[in-house]
């Protein structure tokens, strides 16, 4: 059995660097939507603090919320560990713990991402440049699992990074479409229309999902459509069911060769079967947000059932 510190540091290694790559879409998705309200951007950057978890720090900081002060603080700032340079910087030690553990390949492509982007982030990030250094982000981010997927052994050593990486995405992904249909549009009677319609385009784009949903649905944006991608698709590698799909397929593995059967793999196959049991109208009747606030501390509660029974200390 893998030692618990080794799967600890796989398992965040894998964690924070999603959590970068995620931080950087959640940018983007703010820049996108702040474009729709002009002169009221407060609010959107509001709720893009609130959705990446770290409004409370940011106000701890005594900064002004708008998009330079919002962006740096999620982009570079140190005292937000969960800032893209945090990010990296705590996913890199974790790799350098578990080096041994790891392809030449893949520890070479985390180590490189690093180094350059913390040459990127070593100052504030213009305006002009943003587009640019996120993009830059969500490359360096798709090298590394590039390089990981294609070298590593399907062994349990894969399977704590694939815990790592599904449970940060599912949380991601819950956050930002809960942060766009509770937070973000005005009212009800905005419902369906032209604003309402850009920011649920907004939010596809964000997660890389823009074209792929035109390939599914074959239809103009429609917000239950898109819901439905986001949360309920199996196919979408960033929906909630894929997450779940694959955060159980690990779990069943280091069950099999663990011979046991874990209360987190139990936990998982029961949300996953809630989310392939339902339709997206079903979701819409019960609650949108009360839907993903539920997802979300069941999800997080995964996460502890996982450090507690693989033992991370």
């Amino acid at each position: 059995m893998l030692l618990g510190r080794t799967a600890n540091g796989l398992y965040w290694m894998s964690r924070y660097i999603e959590r970068a790559e995620n931080m950087a879409r959640l940018v983007d998705t703010g820049q996108r939507l702040a474009l729709t309200r002009g002169a009221e951007t407060a609010e959107e950057w509001n709720s893009v603090l609130s959705s990446a978890g770290a409004d409370q720090a940011f106000a701890a900081a005594g900064r002004e919320c708008d998009q330079n002060a919002v962006v740096d603080f999620l982009l570079r700032d140190p005292a937000n560990p969960s800032s893209v340079m945090s990010s990296f910087e705590t996913a890199r030690n974790n790799a350098r713990m578990v080096r041994t553990a790891l392809t030449r390949e893949t520890w070479e492509s985390l180590n490189e991402a690093w180094m350059s982007l913390k040459r990127m982030l070593a100052k504030p990030v213009d305006d002009r440049d943003l587009p640019r250094v996120l993009d830059a982000i969500k490359r360096e981010t798709a090298l590394i699992r590039g390089a990981f997927h294609g070298t590593m052994l399907r062994n349990e050593i894969f399977d704590f990074a694939q815990l790592g990486i599904f449970v940060e995405r599912a949380d991601n992904t819950a956050r930002i479409v809960d942060v766009k249909y509770y937070v973000l549009l005005p009212s009800v009677s905005w419902v369906g229309s032209s604003l309402d319609n850009y920011q649920w385009e907004a939010i596809l784009r964000s997660v890389s999902a823009h074209r792929s949903y035109r390939w599914e649905y074959d239809a103009e944006y429609v917000p239950t459509n898109i819901a439905d991608f986001l949360l309920l698709n199996q196919r979408m590698p960033r929906s909630l069911s894929f997450c779940y799909y694959n955060l159980t397929q690990s779990l069943r593995y280091l069950a099999e060769n663990y011979e046991e059967s874990p209360g987190c793999l139990a936990r998982a196959e029961k949300t996953l079967a809630r989310l392939t049991g339902s339709s997206i109208s079903d979701v819409f009747d019960t609650g949108l947000h009360e839907f993903l606030a539920d997802f979300i501390l069941d999800n997080n509660q995964l996460g502890e059932e996982i450090s507690t029974h693989y033992r991370f200390y």
